[in-house]
């Protein structure tokens, strides 16, 4: 009974690791990977009758006259791919996690799916965080939202030396992790400031729940309705805290992908002459002041007032500094 057991593991094994729609494996080809791989040697007929065991337990095995192969993976070559992308891309995931995950995802796809990696760049050549802690932090969290618990952890931000270091500490209320710009979120409220913020969990180290309810986000100012995520996305691109205001803003037509990608398109759009238009949008003026800073050639920001003069007060700012000669700025 082992035998017939271990062979029938070994035999779905080599369907796994080598076969699909477009490389079925002949009787002969199974017989030599099962030797090759595992040492175990079998005639044709034992390999015919437990491919027929498989089928009656209901695995995915179909069977032509090419050979037999499994024939519904969970993941398509294209969605590895994309998946396999996502990892790399993500620069919150550290270089030894996203190493473990990408082997994990390329084992999914097989033997043959190998050679169609071979061209993905190495994880060291992306920009990684250096901080390990951050799948343990998400798991701390999790817990403490289904427990409904406060945390601890300490905050931190990278020095010239390129290392964290501590430079708070926090007791929150934790409600959701939200990924934004390649970097996940935890969206909580802070005990000592009662206030609702976003701390970017690749700086988050000694996290620890602690046997404190947390606050219910229904009775923080602000969200009485609960959570809007949409809003989260779309009215906080530089994932700021303040609360979101109505904003105009004048812009090149041109720019109209830039303003989609960041605000979304639940904006209001009327178009000017010579090209121009007035987009009406919701956002935090932190993260547009930021925004404007960064597409100032092609944007400006009409109201509100104040966040007019903020920015404008930016720019004289700026203008001292690029005004200073070369000679100056080297002293």
């Amino acid at each position: 009974m082992e035998n017939k057991q271990t062979l029938l593991f070994r035999l779905y094994q080599i369907l796994c690791e080598y076969s699909d729609e477009e490389h079925p494996l002949t009787q002969q080809r199974i017989i030599e990977l099962l030797e090759r791989d595992f040492g175990l040697v079998v005639e044709r007929k034992a390999v015919g009758r437990n491919m027929s065991y498989l089928k009656e337990m209901g695995y995915n095995i179909r069977s032509d006259k090419r050979g037999s192969y499994i024939e519904d993976r969970p993941f398509e070559n294209s969605e590895l791919r994309i998946l396999i992308d996502s990892v790399l891309g993500s620069s919150h995931i550290s270089a030894v996690h996203s190493g473990q995950l990408i082997d994990k995802l390329i084992a999914a796809g097989g033997h043959n799916f190998k050679a169609h990696v071979k061209h993905v760049y190495s994880v060291k050549d992306w920009n990684k965080t250096k901080n390990p802690d951050l799948f343990l932090n998400i798991d701390i969290v999790d817990e403490a939202i289904e427990n409904e618990k406060q945390i601890y952890f300490d905050y931190n931000k990278m020095g010239v030396d390129k290392k964290l270091h501590k430079i708070a500490c926090h007791v929150v209320s934790p409600y959701q992790m939200v990924l934004h710009n390649q970097h996940y979120y935890l969206m909580a409220r802070d005990e000592k400031w009662k206030d609702v913020s976003f701390y970017r969990m690749d700086k988050i180290t000694g996290m620890r729940i602690i046997d404190e309810s947390r606050t219910p986000i229904k009775t923080v100012e602000g969200y009485k309705n609960g959570i809007d995520y949409k809003v989260i996305s779309t009215c906080r691109p530089y994932m700021y805290a303040d609360a979101p205001v109505h904003i105009v803003i004048r812009a090149d037509e041109k720019s109209i992908d830039d303003i989609i990608d960041w605000f979304g398109d639940e904006i209001r759009v009327k178009p000017l002459e010579n090209g121009m238009i007035t987009v009406d949008l919701v956002a935090s003026p932190e993260a547009m002041k930021h925004w404007a800073m960064q597409y100032g050639s092609n944007a400006e920001v009409l109201s509100p007032e104040s966040l007019r003069n903020t920015i404008r007060e930016t720019i004289i700012k700026m203008q001292e500094k690029y005004q200073r000669s070369d000679a100056e700025c080297h002293k």
